[in-house]
């Protein structure tokens, strides 16, 4: 059974965050993940910036960041549980880059959701070629759920 965790580290009621767990776990069933755990949580823009700052060196805020478990090596829990990562998301960037981009905050919710737990798998988009698979697959996720860029 997979188990996505919750966290809300705003002060703010966020009603689209549980479309988003529903997203996540199509996402979860798309890629035939099963016994798999993680935490999405959520954060403000200054919080983000702190992570940015301190884990890559990048002195500003950002939409989403992932720390991945398996980057080096697996880790499986003695239950078979394999535990993914963290998934951190500001709703202030979130909501801005959702008036930016022209659609919905569930939409941009969603989407750096999904994009934060194709990372948590392994997926970048650093080059060309691995991002277009990144994208089509987030892409594929959001639409069989319903969820457009409009």
């Amino acid at each position: 059974m997979n188990k996505v965790e919750l966290f809300n580290q705003t002060e703010k009621e966020i009603k689209e965050l549980d479309t988003v767990l529903k997203v996540l776990d199509s996402a979860l069933k798309k890629e035939n993940l099963d016994n798999v755990s993680f935490n999405l949580i959520i954060v403000d823009n200054e919080y983000i910036h702190e992570l940015n700052r301190d884990y890559r060196n990048i002195d500003r805020e950002t939409d989403v960041i992932t720390f991945a478990l398996e980057d080096e090596d697996s880790i499986i829990l003695p239950n078979d549980e394999r535990v993914l990562g963290d998934i951190y998301i500001s709703i202030d960037k979130a909501s801005s880059q959702a008036l930016e981009y022209g659609h919905s905050l569930l939409r941009e919710l969603s989407f750096l959701a999904v994009h934060g737990f194709y990372h948590l798998l392994g997926y970048d988009h650093m080059r060309p070629e691995d991002e277009k698979v990144m994208f089509k697959k987030q892409e594929e996720v959001l639409e069989e759920y319903g969820i457009s860029r409009i």
